[in-house]
């Protein structure tokens, strides 16, 4: 191991451990939005060059279970991580199936990521009542440990009832044997309020747009959620997944990120509920946030995108040639983060390699690799 000790000057509160390590993941993004072929050639490159795991997304067209089965059969040693598995499309029953029979046909390599989607996405799509997320979470993933431990499910919550009392229903048992006894859970957490439920009831956080100059805000929130359980963040998975270009020209690599951060900020959700474009308000980018929302709205797209400050998209995003790429990673392992997931965003597959591969080079230069 060749981690940095940090000085107690540089650790979050509440501390993380002494010494941190950053592991790399590779995000997929949505299976089906092209370069299918090419990212089942990027998992087995990071697979070979010893990533962490590979994560799959879901929305309203690919599921990351069909996905993740696929990319696992053709790979040897990368986790297979859910980012995300959304709440309101399966019942926990469901889930805890799902991820027994992927950590079983994976030989132990999967990881369930779970998120409340959006009110567009849980009412349009799945006919869910976007109401009260937070204590659905919390009941939703009591199921999904239970299920998972192997015992009878019986379960008394405001949401969910097992088995429902008025029926012919009985409480059974999950039958699929996990390969582990307990299958880290992730939550993908944008407010105040989740991140700190996160702390309290999961193995990982899913961050998006994650900052150093930020972190400990968000790790504070997690923290208090941690102490909640009786626990420090020691063992925390704190996950940030962010875009990666290379370039000696900052500004030119920042712009094919624009239209990434446009579409999470400007266009997932309703001009009164979208968690992204809360998130950059918070982050000290109001303005831009409401500016990049109204020009997207309004389907000016390219407008939307050249609204996206060049220092939003620097501080969640890894850009730059090697050298600045590795002080970067640096900077997100002292802040707190432990896994990083890289977005190779370049026009050829070959360029997307190359982008997997500086990254490892670059955390290995770093002196926080595992």
């Amino acid at each position: 191991m060749t981690c940095v000790s940090l000085p107690q000057s540089q650790q979050s509160y509440p501390p993380v451990a002494s010494v941190t390590c950053v592991k790399l993941g590779l995000n997929l993004g949505y299976w089906g939005a092209g370069h299918d072929q090419d990212n089942l050639v990027l998992a087995r490159e990071a697979d070979q060059l010893g990533y962490d795991c590979v994560w799959a997304a879901e929305a309203y067209g690919s599921d990351t279970a069909t996905v993740l089965a696929w990319v696992g059969a053709q790979t040897q040693r990368i986790g297979l991580g859910s980012a995300i598995m959304q709440i309101p499309g399966r019942s926990p029953a469901m889930t805890a199936m799902t991820a027994a029979t992927l950590d079983s046909l994976s030989g132990g390599r999967y990881r369930l990521g779970l998120g409340v989607s959006g009110p567009q996405v849980s009412e349009g799509w799945h006919g869910v009542r976007f109401d009260k997320p937070l204590a659905r979470t919390r009941e939703y993933v009591d199921i999904v440990n239970l299920a998972l431990s192997r015992k009878r499910v019986r379960y008394d919550g405001k949401h969910y009832q097992l088995p429902l009392p008025d029926g012919p229903g009985k409480a059974l048992q999950l039958t699929v044997h996990p390969v582990r006894e307990h299958i880290p859970i992730y939550l993908a957490s944008v407010g105040p309020k989740n991140l700190e439920l996160t702390g309290e009831i999961a193995d990982g956080w899913l961050a998006i747009f994650y900052s150093p100059d930020f972190a400990d805000e968000q790790l504070k929130l997690i923290g208090t959620g941690r102490a909640k359980a009786g626990k420090s963040l020691d063992g925390f998975d704190v996950v940030a997944s962010m875009p990666l270009v290379l370039g000696s020209d900052l500004a030119a690599a920042a712009n094919p990120i624009r239209s990434y951060a446009s579409l999470y900020v400007g266009g997932m959700g309703s001009r009164e509920v979208n968690f992204y474009n809360q998130l950059a308000t918070r982050m000290g980018y109001g303005d831009a946030a409401d500016e990049i929302q109204s020009r997207y709205m309004a389907r000016d797209y390219e407008g939307a995108a050249a609204a996206v400050p060049f220092e939003f998209i620097d501080s969640t995003s890894l850009i730059g040639d090697k050298s600045r790429i590795t002080e970067r990673l640096a900077a997100f392992a002292e802040s707190g983060v432990t896994s990083l997931n890289i977005m190779p965003l370049a026009p050829s597959l070959e360029e997307r390699m190359t982008g997997l591969r500086t990254a490892a080079e670059a955390l290995s230069d770093s002196g926080f690799a595992e």
